[in-house]
């Protein structure tokens, strides 16, 4: 693939505005500049330095942020920053959006891709990808509400019970709940049919991915799909 499209292809502008980025020595490879648009590079594990900032070069971005509370997971936030507003402007050029969405409240994983067929696998409820969250509650939990989660819940807008896939005290206002489903505020509602209310959540896993021990709330990085 020529340089010029590499670069338009990771969101890096327009394809004017790349060539121009390449001829004024902006973009590199382990340390030579590569100034010359019409180079052929195979985009296969290609790392490149563009204006000072290593980039793997993805077909499809997969990125894994670590949400702090005060954003939105929306393109049109009404009442806050959109967590697209935390990543580089490249990302944002390629058009990558939120897998699912975690509540302006909710800290924790969260997965943004401009792959629409991975979105649709990751989402589609009959696909029962684990998500794992941390709930602190008001009131301390017995026994009784765990198992009643496991068993299943009613919600007001659905007749059918909702079940967690697996629910761990680790004290009793500390609850750990996996999820293989999305609804709304599904957490929260979880916990208030059981007579009780979540006062923090985390988002801890998706999948087999979990949050990097170092990477802060509001940073980000690259994930791998087979770790989905």
């Amino acid at each position: 693939m020529r340089l010029t499209q590499i670069l338009f292809s990771q969101g890096f502008g327009t394809r004017h505005e790349c060539l121009g980025m390449i001829v004024n020595g902006a973009v590199s490879r382990a340390g030579a500049v590569l100034d010359d648009p019409e180079l052929d590079l195979d985009p296969a594990g290609l790392v490149l330095t563009i204006e000072g900032q290593d980039w793997p070069v993805h077909e499809k971005a997969l990125i894994l942020l670590h949400k702090p509370t005060g954003f939105e997971c929306s393109m049109k936030p009404k009442h806050h920053p959109s967590v697209l507003s935390l990543l580089p402007g490249p990302l944002r050029v390629r058009g990558v959006q939120p897998v699912g969405r975690l509540d302006e409240d909710t800290t924790g994983l969260l997965l943004l891709t401009d792959d629409g067929a991975l979105i649709h696998r990751l989402t589609h409820p009959k696909k029962k990808v684990p998500k794992l969250y941390e709930a602190t509650l008001k009131h301390p939990m017995d026994e009784a509400a765990r198992q009643q989660l496991l068993k299943g819940v009613v919600l007001n807008d659905d007749p059918e019970p909702i079940q967690a896939a697996a629910a761990e005290l680790l004290e009793p206002t500390r609850l750990i709940l996996t999820l293989t489903g999305g609804r709304y505020h599904q957490v929260k509602r979880m916990v208030a049919a059981v007579g009780n209310r979540v006062e923090a959540l985390h988002r801890s896993g998706f999948g087999r991915l979990r949050i990097p021990a170092d990477l802060p709330p509001g940073a980000w990085t690259w994930a791998d799909p087979a770790d989905l």
